[in-house]
């Protein structure tokens, strides 16, 4: 990278990533239940995980697995629309 590029941060990169597992997960035709038990979290944490009104609130471990379990890698989770 040159000195005189600036970076590009997602502002709303949390926002990003639930919209994103969101939409994966129904393509994949898991109900966030399902995806929950894949990954050993509870159903109410996966549905706080997409809900865009709870705050900051997983792990880097939990968006790993939740990745693993969607087959889609963690930057396309993290990859705005």
């Amino acid at each position: 990278m040159k000195k005189d590029e600036s970076l590009v941060f997602d502002e709303d990169i949390y926002n990003t990533i639930r919209r994103n597992i969101r939409k994966y997960r129904r393509e994949k035709g898991l109900t966030s239940a399902q995806l929950a038990e894949l990954v050993d979290l509870s159903h109410d944490f996966v549905r706080q995980i997409e809900s865009e009104r709870v705050g900051r609130n997983f792990s880097v471990e939990t968006f790993y697995k939740i990745s693993v379990a969607l087959g889609v890698s963690m930057d396309k989770l993290a990859r705005k629309a």
